[in-house]
C-alpha cells in the first residue's frame, strides 16, 4: 500500500495528500501513519512545502470528518431511538445509555473529540457520536481541526525528519493501533455478554 501512496503523492502533490487523507477518514484501513510520513519525506526532498503539506493533509481529513458528522447528524438523535430499541443488543447500548452519553457529550464533547482524534482506531469514528448526539458544529469543527492539524503535523514532521526511514513510524504506531483495536474488541465482547435491555 505504501508504494501506491508514494506514487499518488509524487504524481498529484498536495491534491493527492488531501485526497488520501479524505479517504483515510472515510475508510480507516488506509492509514494516515503511512500517508503523512510519505508526504513529509517528499517535503524533506524539496518536492513540496512542509507547511502546505500539513495544511493539505489536515484539509482532506477535515472534509472526511465533516462528512461523517453530517451523516450522523442527519440520522439524528430521534431516529436513533428505534434503531437502539431493535438492535440495542448488538450495539451493546440501551436508550438510557444513549441519554447518559448525550448529557456527557454536552459537558465534555469538545475534549472527547479533541483527544479522540489523537487516538488510532478512534480518530476516524469520533465524528459519529458527535453528530448523533447533536454536538454543536462550531465546537466540533474547532476541536476537530486543532487535533487533526496536530496529528497531521506530528506524522508529517516525523516523515520529514526520518525521510527514507519513515517506515520506523509504522513500527511504533502500528502496535499501538493494534492494541487499541484489540482493546475495543474486548470491550465490545464484554458489553455484548453483559448487555441489559431497557426495562
Amino acid at each position: 500500500m505504501s508504494d501506491w501512496v508514494v506514487r499518488l503523492i509524487e504524481q498529484s502533490g498536495y491534491l493527492g495528500v488531501g485526497f488520501l487523507m479524505f479517504l483515510e477518514t472515510i475508510f480507516p484501513p488506509i492509514p494516515s501513519e503511512v500517508i503523512m510520513p510519505v508526504a513529509g519525506m517528499a517535503a524533506a526532498q524539496g518536492k513540496m512545502s512542509l507547511t502546505l503539506t500539513i495544511i493539505s493533509g489536515t484539509t482532506g481529513a477535515m472534509l472526511g470528518n465533516i462528512v461523517w458528522y453530517l451523516a450522523a447528524r442527519a440520522l439524528g438523535h430521534d431516529r436513533l431511538k428505534p434503531i437502539v430499541q431493535l438492535h440495542g443488543k448488538w450495539l451493546t447500548v440501551n436508550w438510557r445509555d444513549v441519554e447518559r452519553a448525550h448529557r456527557w457529550f454536552d459537558d465534555h464533547g469538545v475534549a472527547m473529540v479533541f483527544f479522540g482524534r489523537l487516538i488510532p482506531a478512534i480518530r476516524s469514528i469520533i465524528s459519529i457520536p458527535a453528530g448523533l448526539l447533536d454536538m454543536r458544529f462550531r465546537n466540533f469543527f474547532i476541536a476537530s481541526t486543532l487535533s487533526t492539524a496536530l496529528w497531521t503535523a506530528l506524522l508529517t514532521g516525523a516523515g520529514y525528519k526520518l525521510q527514507e526511514n519513515f517506515h520506523e513510524i509504522g513500527r511504533v504506531i502500528g502496535p499501538v493501533s493494534n492494541a487499541v483495536l484489540i482493546g475495543l474488541i474486548i470491550i465490545y465482547v464484554w458489553r455484548l455478554l453483559t448487555h441489559k435491555g431497557d426495562e
